[in-house]
């Protein structure tokens, strides 16, 4: 389970994990395999060499052991190698004559080699114990004229040959650690190299959808230039289609309108007649819904067209000169008050056409229930933009805000307006993903708040 779990996670994994277990597999089967092999070759090569030394001493050692006319045994020299002088060195010969004398090297102060290695004429070798601890031990034997034999004995200590063998090991694994280091390392430039276009093109995609860059531009390797070719294609043609079913969706509202306003006109002449003033009354009160339904489809069909195609983005305070120049003439009695930090400037998320629409409904809906003062107020904190739009009017119920963003809802007949305005402006912010809510003001009045999602960089 854990095996399959562990498959799941990869193979869910980015590109970049994906390459860099890759690399760790390989490096650590490629070492593992160097080292397993390198110990090897190496322990073979001078294990052999320690046993070709060895055989060749045993032969020198019979070579200079003399044996006299009164069957004495002595060395005409010492041998080759000095470390056989040397005390308790490691290095040892051993030479005894069955029921005579026995002779040894000056290296072996105290202690004996065993006899029993040297048992044949054939050149036998064993792990025995030596003077200094085991001790890798060659020896054989020869006949003398009076019949007797005589054992030749050679060992060298076993601890040599450990200290060596471990010596490289340890050393070629320091090196080979820092061979997978430095090609883990290597392999990790790489695969950020090889992988760079792949975060260019999504960087060049996050500026895409923040309005900041269109359509895709940027120099990319032949295996992705392709796919940003098509992906360029495809963005052109869906504005196209976007734009085509707006301005055919303004068509068929346009269409709808004359028709309506005949049936309204009628409706009205009906209204007119007492015998047929309650059906007249009835149509008008249809041609009102299904204006108000049209208007509001329109803009939602719009607001969510732009919201899904080239993510344009809107600056504050800029977006609110012209609405604030028009609002004033709306209402000359009104006060619009803007404040916000000196010096601030920051994108939204927000289609420049839709971001107007939004704030000018929530601006007229103020400006017409404001008693005086409509006080608008641009906050930024943690790259997240906020509007507040408060007036000093006679306020709402919990009640009526929850109802004022319902589909042609009006508390006050008597001022104009179809009832549409704070659904279409819900309906963009929440295709925007903008946290659109009234509340109730300490002083009085209503504030409007907005949050954006997050401000583009």
């Amino acid at each position: 389970m854990r095996g399959h779990h562990f498959l799941v996670k990869l193979h869910s994994a980015s590109l970049r994990s994906r390459f860099l277990f890759a690399i760790l597999i390989w490096v650590a089967l490629g070492i593992g395999g160097i080292w397993y092999s390198a110990t090897n070759v190496f322990t073979r090569h001078i294990e052999q060499q320690y046993h070709d030394e060895l055989y060749g001493h045993v032969r020198e050692l019979s070579g200079l052991v003399d044996i006299g006319n009164d069957g004495q045994i002595a060395l005409i020299r010492p041998l080759s190698d000095p470390r056989y002088l040397e005390s308790m060195s490691g290095f040892y010969w051993q030479v005894t004559v069955d029921a005579g004398q026995t002779l040894r090297s000056a290296s072996m102060r105290h202690g004996l080699l065993d006899d029993n290695v040297a048992h044949s004429p054939q050149v036998i070798h064993m792990i025995e114990r030596g003077p200094t601890g085991p001790a890798i031990t060659y020896g054989f034997t020869r006949r003398v004229p009076d019949g007797r034999v005589i054992h030749y004995v050679i060992a060298t200590d076993k601890r040599y040959l450990d200290q060596a063998i471990a010596g490289f090991t340890r050393e070629l694994t320091v090196w080979l650690i820092a061979l997978a280091v430095a090609l883990i390392g290597t392999g990790f430039l790489v695969i950020a190299f090889s992988l760079r276009p792949l975060g260019q093109l999504g960087v060049a995609v996050a500026e895409l959808r923040s309005g900041r860059r269109e359509p895709l531009r940027g120099k990319f390797p032949a295996e992705i230039s392709p796919l940003v070719d098509d992906l360029n294609i495809y963005i052109v043609e869906n504005q196209a289609i976007i734009e085509r079913a707006r301005v055919q969706a303004g068509n068929l509202a346009h269409s709808l309108r004359t028709p309506l306003a005949i049936i309204a006109d009628e409706a009205e002449r009906l209204s007119d007649d007492p015998q047929s003033e309650v059906h007249g009354a009835s149509l008008l009160r249809q041609c009102d819904i299904m204006v108000q339904q049209i208007e509001y489809h329109l803009a939602r069909a719009r607001s969510a067209a732009m919201a899904k195609t080239s993510g344009r983005t809107s600056l504050l305070p800029d977006t609110f000169a012209p609405l604030l120049g028009a609002m004033r003439k709306l209402h000359p009695d009104k006060v619009f008050d803007l404040g916000s930090p000196a010096g601030m400037e920051m994108k939204v998320a927000v289609d420049p056409v839709d971001l107007s629409e939004l704030l000018s409904i929530l601006l007229d809906n103020a400006g017409k229930w404001a008693a005086s003062t409509i006080a608008i107020r641009l906050e930024c904190n943690d790259d997240r933009a906020a509007i507040s739009l408060s007036d000093d009017g006679p306020g709402m119920t919990p009640k009526q805000m929850i109802d004022a963003f319902a589909i042609g809802s009006r508390f006050d007949l008597t001022k104009p307006g179809s009832g549409l305005g704070l659904a279409i402006a819900k309906d963009i912010a929440e295709v925007y993903a903008i946290d659109l809510r009234l509340e109730t003001n300490v002083a009085g009045g209503i504030t409007a708040r907005l949050a954006f999602p997050d401000v583009p960089r």
